[in-house]
């Protein structure tokens, strides 16, 4: 009877997690775009909530998880507001690579509970996977759109989506041998942030288009 409690008690605290990860990136990126109070916390709320509530539509979960845990809500909004007046007081620049580093922790932990609650739905593996790595990923499409830019994840060459693919591969894989279902989302978030964060510090590409044209 504790496999379910301290599940749930692990999803809650990866969710947030990555929610507030999320939450950081957004606001760096915004302010690296001189957006004003108002846009900083529209984008770092699109960045925590994208890919989550994405998901949760695909899944016709209802409340969206935003909805139930409101605490995440204002924690995104003061954490939008006290990081901007932050970095405005220290006269901090803001840069991508900065940006990058939330976001690939955020990646790697919303991977993990995306897989993991598709599968508690009933989803197939597969099917759990790719919302696994739809909830890592959409968030930051989100960020980078409303900001104008192509999003990162495809024009990045860094492996992203596939490491959140990788990681819900883990949970499904452990899922299958038996281990406690804490331990796998546990497992599957740990090798997707790690995967995300040595192609960042090692400059890991993947194939892009070649030439000029």
């Amino acid at each position: 009877m504790t496999t379910p409690l301290n599940l749930s008690s692990a999803l809650y605290l990866i969710e947030s997690v990555a929610t507030l990860a999320f939450a950081c990136s957004g606001v760096v990126e915004a302010a690296r775009r001189r957006l004003d109070a108002v846009g900083v916390v529209v984008v770092a709320g699109l960045a925590a909530f994208g890919g989550g509530t994405l998901r949760d539509v695909l899944l016709d979960r209802r409340p969206f998880f935003w909805v139930t845990h409101t605490e995440l809500l204002w924690a995104v909004l003061l954490l939008g507001i006290a990081a901007m007046l932050f970095m405005r007081r220290r006269h901090l620049e803001p840069t991508e690579r900065a940006m990058l580093w939330p976001d690939a922790v955020g990646m790697g932990l919303f991977a993990a509970s995306g897989t993991q609650l598709s599968l508690q739905m009933g989803q197939p593996a597969l099917v759990a996977v790719i919302l696994g790595m739809v909830t890592a990923v959409f968030g930051g499409v989100l960020r980078d759109i409303v900001c104008n830019d192509v999003p990162k994840v495809f024009r990045d060459h860094r492996p992203y989506a596939l490491f959140a693919f990788l990681g819900g591969w883990v949970l499904v894989l452990a899922d299958a041998l038996g281990a406690p279902p804490w331990l796998g989302l546990c497992a599957g978030a740990a090798i997707a942030c790690t995967l995300r964060l040595l192609a960042l510090w090692w400059d890991w590409k993947i194939p892009a288009w070649s030439g000029q044209g």
